[in-house]
């Protein structure tokens, strides 16, 4: 295992903790890369293979070449894991967002990454997580309901569902009459306001002819 690899392994030991499986512990010990060039920032995120690149800059006119470099394109996210029922703010490059994306989630593309193509600390700090959870959710025992509490169940949920209907209904019907009852106060102001400028038309009208 090379002098990158050990590191990898201590500091993943040191933040996951001894409960991990035995099993899970080895496949890490042996799949961890070799490779001692990788970008610094891409330990603390998850980039899928994608690093800096370098090359020459060539002119148009004379062919002159100058050294540059490629950076990969890196984001920050937060991705929802349902394992762990919580967002994870990470660091990654548009081509891990796609092949996250083409998995299914975060949790699926860790899972089904091998860890040789994760070259990342914290790409492979999350999968021994990940799959951690899983090795615990596997030996939990799972209780079921028997038949007499599933028809309870679905007897309340169907009496919940006539219940919210019902009330719908009678604050329709609730509103719809205090809309009739406002119509009708409108109307008869309206009535009320007219009969009243008719009498003072008429009345205005009778003094004038008094006048004449």
């Amino acid at each position: 295992m090379a002098f990158r690899a050990q590191e990898l392994y201590k500091k993943l030991a040191r933040k996951v903790g001894k409960d991990v499986p035995a099993e899970v512990m080895e496949t890490v010990r042996k799949c961890l890369p070799n490779r001692k060039i990788v970008m610094g920032r891409a330990k603390r995120g998850i980039y899928a293979g994608r690093h800096i690149q370098f090359g020459n800059q060539i002119s148009e006119d004379g062919g002159n070449k100058t050294r540059r470099t490629w950076k990969p394109n890196v984001q920050e996210k937060r991705l929802f894991s349902y394992i762990h029922d919580r967002h994870i703010r990470v660091k990654v490059t548009t081509h891990a967002l796609r092949c996250i994306d083409k998995a299914g989630g975060i949790d699926e593309y860790l899972l089904k990454t091998p860890y040789h193509k994760m070259d990342t600390e914290l790409g492979i700090l999350w999968k021994a997580k990940i799959e951690k959870m899983y090795e615990e959710l596997g030996n939990m025992e799972v209780g079921f309901f028997s038949l007499e509490e599933e028809a309870k169940i679905a007897k309340g949920f169907e009496e919940y569902k006539i219940a919210k209907k019902d009330a719908r209904r009678e604050a329709r019907r609730a509103l719809a009459k205090k809309r009739h009852v406002g119509e009708e106060s409108t109307n008869d102001n309206q009535l009320a306001e007219s009969k009243k400028s008719e009498t003072v038309v008429n009345e205005a009208k009778g003094e004038s002819a008094t006048k004449f």
